[in-house]
């Protein structure tokens, strides 16, 4: 086995991250680790990683003792990491931003040369010149694994490597995974897209509150029943109730928005309109202007009057609060530093978003025993795992967060609600928890924008389904029988369905 792990034990005040784990990993092999949000996993690949020592147990990689001191030994030991996050730098093109990552990177024009080879060979082709900035999200994941593919590891470990990406660039990146599997690279791959682990990985690892309580071969299980190993009861899938639109909620009129930022995107001309208990999907790659929109849903950018309406008056030059208090609320797709206030406790980041709807403040006064009531009750309602409401938003795992930021939001009660990337990194109990949640707010009445990238996602949960490509969104269309490899065109730009018919992705009916 290239990577043997016996006995790992990790612990924090309050929580046993990691209780007597053990697995192995062979070389060639595409190994998957699941769990639920809060079950370990990412403690573990850090203590693979370097990142945290174990509080016991031991570690062999490659035959030899392993027991990294930081990241910088285990790469020159052999392993790699994609991090779900990117942590790349927008202003510096790719070569440079390549070479930042690496421990003693060759001179610039060799460098060049290298990764044009590489990224070809594997087929992430890449131009070493771009900027960073001007990269789709797939391309620049592309970078994060050139990075790593450069210094030759053993072990290459992914992190939700497909979470922002289309269809078709899901299908090239296995392509490129099955040829490093093939090439003798283990890897080491955690995602929540169960459907995945079935096609791409060998073997899986189940962790559960810390431990192993399972390991088979992916392909032999069901969706559902890894699902269910990972959370330890029966799976409730979503319930749909058919729904009539109700009145106008929320209509968009010729919006357009220059970006904030250098690297953004410009809305152009976007015009939709949203009943009363309608949930419409909006799908594409991110990069395509899901962040401008939301922002000028959500009134951090203001716009024109008239080009936001809700409920017939014009609030396109509203800010975030007032629009709350006419019942339009947004939970925006970054978590950390957006969304939620990283040193702030979840009572003051429950206060930050409800004040106005939930009455936390009476006569200039902060009602603090009420914004801790709330907060408990999202962390009740949304099974949020935490020691208590006073925990520092940044101390929550990645999907434990975003269980508090939506719950927050849909707990006010909105007359429209606009969220972007609502289960991200959240395990497939709580997904389907928070889908149902959408779907009971439509089911009251409420009119839901629904932003993802996770396509099976918007086909589950939306009555009519758009794309957004280059800051354009397409005209809605009924979501009940559009596949998914139509709806991946649409992302790619194919706006026009009678181009996606000529394509051949459309069926007789």
């Amino acid at each position: 086995m290239l990577l043997d792990l016996r006995g790992l034990t990790k612990a924090y005040p309050g929580v046993v991250a990691n209780d007597d784990v053990s697995f192995s990993v062979g070389a060639g092999r595409i190994h998957a680790l699941l769990g639920e949000n809060g079950a370990g996993k990412s403690t573990l690949v850090k203590m693979i990683y370097g990142l945290v020592r174990p509080d016991a147990g031991a570690m062999q990689f490659d035959g030899a003792d392993y027991a990294p001191a930081s990241p910088h030994e285990a790469r020159r030991r052999g392993v790699a990491m994609v991090f779900q996050h990117f942590s790349l730098f927008e202003a510096l093109d790719v070569a440079e931003n390549v070479a930042l990552g690496m421990e003693d990177p060759p001179k610039p024009r060799q460098l060049a040369r290298r990764i044009r080879e590489v990224s070809e060979a594997y087929g992430l082709p890449l131009d070493p010149a771009r900027r960073v900035g001007t990269l789709s999200a797939g391309e620049r994941q592309r970078v994060e694994i050139i990075r790593c593919l450069l210094q030759d590891p053993k072990l290459l470990i992914m992190d939700e490597p497909t979470s922002v990406l289309t269809p078709q660039e899901v299908d090239i990146l296995f392509r490129t995974l099955r040829q490093l599997a093939a090439e003798g690279t283990a890897i080491l791959y955690i995602s929540h897209k169960l459907e995945e682990i079935r096609t791409l990985c060998d073997g899986a690892t189940i962790l559960r509150l810390g431990k192993v309580v399972a390991d088979c071969t992916p392909s032999e299980r069901s969706a559902r029943e890894l699902a269910e190993l990972m959370v330890g009861e029966t799976l409730q899938v979503p319930q749909r109730q058919p729904r009539e639109g109700g009145a106008v909620a929320l209509e968009l009129r010729n919006l357009s928005l220059t970006p904030r930022s250098p690297f953004g995107t410009a809305l152009k001309e976007i015009s939709l309109t949203l009943k009363e208990g309608e949930i419409l999907g909006i799908g594409g790659v991110a990069g395509n202007g899901q962040d401008e929109l939301l922002a000028a849903l959500s009134g951090e950018a203001p716009t024109s009057p008239a080009a936001v309406q809700l409920k017939g008056a014009p609030v396109g030059q509203l800010g975030p609060d007032a629009r709350r208090r006419r019942g339009l609320l947004t939970a925006p797709e970054e978590r950390l530093g957006h969304a939620a206030a990283p040193d702030m406790s979840l009572t003051e980041n429950a206060l930050l978003t409800a004040m106005v709807r939930e009455r936390l403040e009476r006569r200039g006064f902060l009602r603090w025993g009420a914004a801790k009531g709330f907060a408990e009750q999202v962390i009740d309602r949304f099974d949020v795992r935490t020691p208590g409401p006073g925990v520092a938003a940044r101390a929550l795992s990645g999907g434990n967060l975003q269980k508090f930021v939506i719950g927050r939001e849909i707990l006010q009660r909105p007359e429209v609600l606009v969220v972007n990337q609502p289960t991200w990194g959240v395990d497939a109990s709580a997904a389907a928890a928070i889908r149902q949640a959408l779907l009971d707010l439509a089911d009251n009445g409420t009119a839901v924008i629904c932003i993802s990238q996770d396509l099976d996602e918007l086909l589950e949960i939306s009555d009519r389904f758009a794309a957004l490509n280059e800051g354009r969104l397409s005209a809605p269309r009924l979501a009940q029988g559009l596949t998914v490899d139509e709806i991946g065109l649409m992302m790619g730009g194919a706006h026009d369905m009678e181009a996606v018919h000529d394509a051949g992705a459309i069926h007789a009916g």
